[in-house]
């Protein structure tokens, strides 16, 4: 490796952290971006189908969200929560609009982990329990308490947590212990899975503050639950006073499409969460997430708190122009048309040697690729990663074993991206499948 990136890469292994993971044998620094391509610092142009992790939601180096963060740079950067702040509020304001929790409080962060941390607060604070309900597979974040909820060993550097973590199924089906192979559909692996949460709860001590859940979860590898199956968890919740948490961090804002948040698939009956943590696209890149509860559980913190930077002057303004763009433009609406037109194009790799499932919503799809023999096949995808770069295609990865294709480009993706888009990964996975064992 030589160049530009290998000098880079050599000046970051030398002050950064062994573990941050990049992708790619010869990793790329991304330069500039317009809408959704990027170019790297030797000139290569990418088609970007991964969006830095879901997070560039509407488009790279959007003209709205530029100008309102360069106004607003120009008028002040900071201030913190200690005084009132305009854009934090106007921002709360659409976020609670759109929230579909009754009664809605907002409380901003600067990362999608710190919402994690807050709604665990919330609802251990608001229950008197340190004990937490979480799916097998999930993942949501890297700090002390999110890692000790982490269902994803992968992802989890230590067992070592503040909290008590009963683990219950709910979302890998392809070779999971209630999935698929084992002949089960979706009313049966619900009704399996509820069953699960029962027989969990029949063995805790105590009460337990809530359970958290990702509609689809990310890291994950895109594994889905079957609709309807958090609302059914939700009877069972009620009649213990557990509190839900949907975690929306890559699921929110209209990126499956059919609804706004990945929990309204699953609002059975009329059921809502308690709190829903958000981050990644709503900033478009710029650090803010948060967290929308009932005011009852958002005002029952019995303690003084502050923000230094969680919804900044500057990075809510930025959120809110993103945000504003995405609801005037009905980016949900584009990633239900053109999240089929992508999915129709994709369907063509179905059946190849090594691809085992391909599955999602809108422009939020997964492709599980195993070996000869069924099983997980992390070389595949990294292989498939290799070959798409190469192609100018950037797409992602992810799953329990690094198996699963992540596919999640901005929402304004265009019909043609879509299927020139596909047609690089279908000829990658092509030559991927010619060479599976």
């Amino acid at each position: 490796m030589t160049g530009v990136h290998a000098e880079l890469l050599k000046r970051r292994q030398a002050v950064l952290p062994s573990w941050l993971s990049t992708f790619y044998a010869e990793p790329i620094d991304l330069d500039h971006g317009e809408g959704r391509h990027v170019v790297d610092a030797e000139g290569n142009r990418y088609l970007d189908f991964f969006g830095g992790i879901l997070t560039t939601m509407t488009a790279h180096a959007l003209p709205e969200v530029t100008a309102a963060v360069s106004e607003q740079a120009g008028k002040i950067l900071h201030s913190s929560t200690l005084y009132l702040n305009r854009p934090m509020v106007e921002l709360a304001e659409q976020v609670a609009e759109v929230s579909g929790i009754p009664e809605p409080k907002v409380f901003f962060t600067s990362s999608g982990t710190e919402a994690t941390d807050t709604a665990l607060l919330l609802a251990t604070g608001y229950r008197a329990s340190n004990q937490v309900l979480a799916l097998r597979n999930s993942y949501h974040g890297r700090s002390f308490s999110s890692i000790g909820i982490t269902g994803n060993s992968g992802w989890s550097p230590t067992s070592l947590s503040p909290v008590q973590t009963y683990y219950v199924h709910g979302s890998r089906r392809l070779n999971g212990p209630l999935g698929g192979l084992h002949g089960l559909d979706d009313a049966a692996f619900t009704a399996a899975c509820v069953a699960d949460l029962e027989d969990v709860l029949g063995q805790v001590k105590d009460n337990v503050a809530c359970l958290i859940a990702e509609p689809i979860q990310g890291v994950g590898g895109f594994a889905m639950p079957p609709d309807g199956l958090l609302g059914e968890f939700k009877k069972v919740l009620d009649r213990h006073g557990i509190l839900w948490i949907s975690d929306e961090v890559q699921t929110g804002w209209g990126r499956t499409g059919e609804h706004y948040w990945g929990w309204q698939a699953h609002a059975t009956d009329g059921a809502t969460p308690d709190m829903v943590t958000f981050a990644k696209g709503l900033g478009n890149g710029l650090s803010i997430a948060g967290v929308v509860a009932r005011a009852e559980i958002m005002d029952s913190v019995p303690a003084n708190s502050i923000s230094t930077f969680g919804g900044s002057p500057v990075t809510a303004a930025g959120a809110l122009a993103n945000l504003r763009y995405a609801l005037d433009h009905d980016l949900q609406g584009n990633a239900a048309r053109i999240g089929a037109v992508l999915r129709a194009a994709l369907d063509k790799a179905a059946g190849l040697p090594g691809v085992a499932e391909i599955r999602g919503k809108g422009l939020m799809i997964g492709i599980e690729l195993v070996d000869g023999d069924g099983q997980p096949s992390p070389q595949a995808a990294t292989e498939v990663l290799e070959l798409t770069k190469a192609a100018g295609l950037l797409v992602g990865k992810g799953g329990l074993h690094g198996n699963i294709l992540r596919i999640a480009p901005p929402l304004t993706l265009t019909a043609d991206e879509a299927e020139h888009g596909a047609a690089i990964l279908v000829t990658a996975l092509n030559k991927t499948a010619a060479q599976t064992p």
